[in-house]
């Protein structure tokens, strides 16, 4: 048994509120665990508006598939947020 997790940081400068903040992180977390059946909340930051932490985590039989499921989910956050990736933190277990 393999366990991925990521840690995602994401810079949005255009929010002005917490509730700006929630309604991107809600939609970005629904997208995720529907379209890739992973674990993924908002682990850090919570109280800063301009600054997303998201966890993800993940279980998988080999390495290759981890790293795979890594780089979609990176991918597809890259690709439907208008913000921007500033750090990604990888471990596989």
């Amino acid at each position: 048994m393999i366990v991925g997790k990521i840690k995602i940081k994401i810079h949005i400068p255009w929010s002005h509120s917490l509730k700006e903040k929630r309604m991107v992180v809600k939609s970005i977390c629904a997208k995720i665990r529907n379209r890739f059946n992973v674990s993924i909340a908002e682990v850090e930051e919570q109280d800063t508006h301009k600054i997303i932490v998201l966890g993800v985590s993940y279980v998988t039989t080999d390495n290759a598939q981890a790293d795979s499921i890594a780089d979609h989910v990176v991918n597809f956050i890259e690709s439907n947020t208008e913000g921007d990736i500033f750090n990604i933190e990888r471990e596989i277990v």
